[in-house]
């Protein structure tokens, strides 16, 4: 067999495969309907912490849940999944920034190291630096 024909092969294979995985779904990405979805889609996973408020990103890819107890949760979605976290000051690298309506976001979290988080409005991304603050803030006076 010749090299040109074996090359052929594995590229029409890798290409029959990664047509399949998409036309059977599994390129699809997991989305919040709202912001009902994103409290049931946390408390999965937390059923013992109450959230208090929830700002959706305008793409409905997460949600940024504000807690009761003044922690902060997240709901991201990863492929069709979500990912939830509980975030502590530790995990933040730096303190989240609201510019525009859009919030940047850096983790210490090996699954997701943050991002950059659109919202509908500039009032949603100034509260939910808000809570980031409040978060920094509440570790600050722990540490003293």
């Amino acid at each position: 067999m010749s090299l040109t024909l074996l090359v052929f092969i594995v590229v029409a294979g890798i290409a029959a495969v990664v047509v399949a995985v998409h036309m059977t779904g599994g390129s699809v990405r997991a989305r919040l309907d709202g912001e009902e979805a994103a409290r049931l889609r946390f408390a999965d996973d937390f059923p013992e912490v109450a959230p208090a408020s929830v700002w959706l990103t305008s793409d409905g890819s997460a949600a940024i849940i504000g807690l009761q107890d003044g922690r902060v949760g997240i709901v991201h979605a990863l492929g069709d999944k979500f990912l939830t976290r509980l975030v502590t000051a530790e995990d933040l690298i730096g303190t989240p920034r609201a510019d525009g309506n859009a919030v940047t976001v850096r983790l210490r979290d090996l699954t997701w190291r943050g991002g950059t988080l659109a919202f509908d409005d500039v009032e949603q991304a100034r509260a939910v630096e808000a809570a980031f603050a409040v978060l920094r803030k509440a570790a600050l006076w722990e540490k003293s």
